[in-house]
């Protein structure tokens, strides 16, 4: 079996091993493939290609005559041409679950800073503010607390869900907004519409898929209508918000802070305006990141790979 790694870096930038592939024939590792000229060279010849963000475009499927597998290093799988693979018999198999501990985690570590500011503080602290004070204690930015506050979750699936029991533990109200509510009679929270949701939020995350629907979600009709000042986590997808409209909201106010591990486009052009807005908080794609992340994403993929060429495939997206 030849089987074709095209971005590897961001998966496993080194801490971790691809010798678990060797078992199932030759592996072939690039870190990264920029171009679909490049795609097409280097799995010429391969019958698995694995992929996390590298486009596997419509052309680049029909010139891959061996290819019988595509198996992708993340839940999303937009950067796949599926009709085209459906077409030509190729399967496709993503990783679905694998970060939502790690992804309602960076979700709390942006609302935390925000209401915490520490970094901002260590900083201070760090340059010789705290040394140079009169008083044992002071404070470089207003603080809050999250008790009592209330919590908006957009998209209740399994990192929807986490989110929501963390801002149960913190002692928040939980509102919710899923397209299907009656799948969770038991759920601890209160499902209601986003009209109802909005005025209501002191925090608003986004964990909705990205669909039609979503894209463009919140803009600025949907921005009226939040709570002044409410903080926005974005850790979905960076199409699902109107980026001019939030960096808008965030300068003049409306908005009491953003914090956001995904954009647009990645990496961002320089000009986009949430570079530039007040009281943003930015990550560079990372929650789905850490080691013990990774080691659950690899392990998922060896899996995927072992049942399709068992004849009993697994998280196959197109069958």
């Amino acid at each position: 079996m030849n089987i074709v790694i095209l971005d590897a870096h961001a998966a496993n930038p080194g801490d971790l091993s691809w010798d678990f592939l060797k078992k199932y024939g030759e592996v072939t590792v690039y870190d990264r493939t920029p171009s679909e000229a490049l795609v097409i060279d280097r799995a010429k010849d391969a019958e698995i290609v694995i992929v996390n963000k590298t486009v596997i475009s419509r052309a680049a499927v029909e010139r891959l005559p061996s290819l019988r597998l595509i198996a992708v290093l993340a839940t999303g799988y937009n950067v796949i041409d599926v009709a085209a693979c459906t077409e030509r018999g190729v399967a496709v198999a993503n990783v679905p679950g694998y970060s939502g501990a790690s992804v309602a985690q960076q979700t709390f570590a942006f609302i935390l800073e925000y209401c915490n500011r520490v970094a901002q503080h260590s900083e201070s602290v760090l340059s010789g503010g705290w040394v140079n004070c009169p008083d044992f204690s002071y404070m470089v930015a207003p603080l809050a607390e999250l008790d009592g506050k209330t919590m908006g979750v957009i998209g209740y699936g399994d990192i929807g869900r986490r989110v929501s029991r963390i801002a149960l533990a913190f002692g928040m109200r939980v509102l919710a907004h899923t397209a299907h509510p009656e799948k969770y009679p038991d759920a601890p929270v209160t499902f209601c519409s986003l009209n109802e949701m909005l005025p209501q939020c002191d925090f608003l995350s986004l964990h909705a898929p990205m669909t039609p629907e979503t894209a463009g979600l919140v803009n600025r009709c949907f921005i009226e209508k939040m709570k002044p000042g409410a903080f926005l986590v974005n850790n979905a997808r960076g199409q699902e918000i109107v980026e001019r409209d939030v960096a808008d909201a965030l300068n003049c106010g409306r908005l009491g802070g953003f914090g956001a591990d995904v954009l647009s486009s990645e990496p961002p052009k320089a000009d986009n305006p949430i570079l530039t807005a007040k009281n943003v908080f930015l990550t560079p794609h990372i929650a789905w990141s850490p080691y013990e992340t990774r080691v659950r994403l690899l392990d998922v993929l060896d899996r995927n790979i072992a049942a399709f060429l068992a004849g009993t495939p697994q998280n196959i997206v197109n069958r």
